[in-house]
């Protein structure tokens, strides 16, 4: 008799196959999730280093090590090809990097779909809630004082 996984494997499983999924839609742009998650956060506005960090910090986590440098300027970065531009105190999209935008919101949205097939938006919503009540939980007993 199989045993049913439990949600850790699931959670895991979901997240290594939507990195692939994303891998593969971004693949012809050169770009892999994290570039895609920063255009998406820049979209919103500029933003000073530390709140882009802060914007991501849920996505990218610490174990990852994730270098945000390397995603802004270094090869292959939003930077060289002209997506961003940067001041003293903010990183913000130039205009190549909002139509770059677009093309790739647009692959990002069919990667979606992808995912969502047969899930209602009703059973979307349950599961939101149901994760983000299992966080809530978990948050606040690493609160509690041992």
């Amino acid at each position: 008799m199989d045993t049913p996984k439990p949600i850790g494997y699931w959670l895991k499983h979901l997240d290594n196959l939507m990195e692939r999924q994303f891998q593969a839609a971004l693949e012809d742009f050169s770009l892999d999730r994290r570039h895609w998650q920063v255009l998406n956060v820049l979209y919103g506005g500029a933003r000073s280093p530390e709140e882009l960090e802060r914007a991501l910090a849920p996505f990218w986590g610490e174990e990852e090590g994730v270098d945000m440098e390397a995603v802004l300027h270094g090869e292959g970065g939003l930077s060289p090809r002209g997506w961003i531009r940067r001041s003293d105190v903010v990183v913000g999209l130039s205009y190549d990097g909002y139509d770059a935008y677009q093309k790739i919101a647009a692959r990002v949205e069919e990667t979606r779909d992808t995912i969502l097939t047969d899930v209602s938006a009703e059973q979307y919503a349950e599961t939101i809630r149901v994760l983000s009540v299992m966080a809530s939980n978990i948050e606040r007993a690493l609160r509690r004082p041992r």
